[in-house]
């Protein structure tokens, strides 16, 4: 009798292959930073074993990405990638498929009415998991429960999906009684963009304003200006290359200036209360103290919080490195006031 071979599904033949990849990444991160580390030390004052071992890893990780022909299977490989996802396991998810695509992170103690919309990075064009754990962080830190909105990606649909997707959100939430006096939003990198923009539709069509707005290393200008973007890339996992990427597939033919797409060149006035946390070192550091400069001489209410020697989004390193952990549980207190 004739043995029948049984053929594993592609996808789920890729997501292993990558997974071991992604291990093979991880161990080789591991023995680079610690030799590199005994041969001359920490590559920044304030980095321990940790921080420059997720840095690194990261970076590897994210240059094999914008590397791949194909953005699926880029989308692939970082949803499949061996990295530390604390916080999901300690909320409740609750999967939301209309009107609005996203998930809601329930903590287990939230007393308070108040809410959250959390806006992914990536890029625009990928939704990687680990910004799952920071919504699930997030969410923790600030006793919130927290909808993660689950946009449509670049390059397939380039702006201004990802901001009419924001809206209908932001909408679907007050339509579903939700204060907007206790609702405050939040966005890491590409996320702090669409955040940023969010606010701006949001006062010119005259619609009710959020508490409070939160962005994490925001991409203020996709056109990319400011001298860190190449002075801060030996520090910082996010590569240069892929931004310019991401920004051609974002505009699509558009002005990367449109203040829509780049908030350094917006009108800033009557907007709620922002809190951006940058890191010295990251790539973005330059136009992010350059949109807070423009905002308060526009008189926004503008917190610049300067976190010294981190890189780009290094909240998402989450329990791992001090400062994440720090930022994090101080982001939860500042929400918390507000909500």
């Amino acid at each position: 009798m004739a043995t029948r071979k049984i053929k594993r599904p592609a996808h789920l033949r890729g997501r292993w292959l990558y997974r071991l990849h992604s291990f093979l990444i991880c161990v080789w991160s591991f023995f680079f930073v610690t030799a590199l580390r005994r041969l001359r030390g920490p590559q920044l004052p304030g980095w321990d074993w940790k921080m420059e071992f997720c840095t690194v890893c990261l970076r590897r990780h994210m240059n094999i990405v914008h590397n791949m022909k194909a953005v699926a299977e880029a989308r692939a490989y970082l949803r499949s990638m061996i990295l530390p996802r604390p916080g999901k396991s300690e909320v409740l998810i609750e999967t939301v498929d209309t009107p609005v695509k996203g998930c809601w992170y329930i903590p287990p103690e939230s007393p308070n009415q108040g809410c959250i919309l959390y806006l992914h990075g990536g890029g625009y064009a990928y939704h990687p998991a680990m910004h799952d754990s920071l919504a699930a962080k997030l969410a923790q830190a600030a006793a919130l429960r927290t909808f993660a909105l689950d946009y449509r990606l670049t390059p397939e649909y380039p702006f201004p999906a990802q901001l009419e997707d924001a809206q209908a959100a932001y909408r679907w939430l007050l339509d579903s009684g939700v204060n907007p006096q206790r609702l405050v939003i939040v966005g890491d990198s590409t996320g702090g963009n669409l955040a940023l923009a969010l606010l701006i539709s949001l006062r010119d069509a005259k619609q009710p304003m959020p508490a409070l707005a939160v962005c994490l290393s925001p991409w203020t200008d996709v056109s990319n200006s400011g001298d860190s973007l190449a002075q801060n890339q030996p520090y910082d996992w996010l590569p240069k290359v892929a931004v310019e990427q991401w920004a051609t597939w974002l505009c699509n033919g558009k002005e990367a200036s449109h203040p829509l797409l780049s908030p350094l060149n917006a009108d800033l006035h009557g907007l709620p209360p922002i809190i951006i946390q940058a890191g010295e070192a990251e790539i973005f550091f330059d136009m992010i103290r350059s949109f807070t400069e423009v905002a308060r001489r526009q008189g926004a209410r503008v917190t610049l919080e300067i976190w010294e020697h981190m890189n780009h989004d290094f909240q998402i390193f989450g329990d791992d490195v001090s400062q994440s952990q720090a930022a994090i549980t101080h982001l939860g207190q500042i929400i918390q006031q507000y909500t």
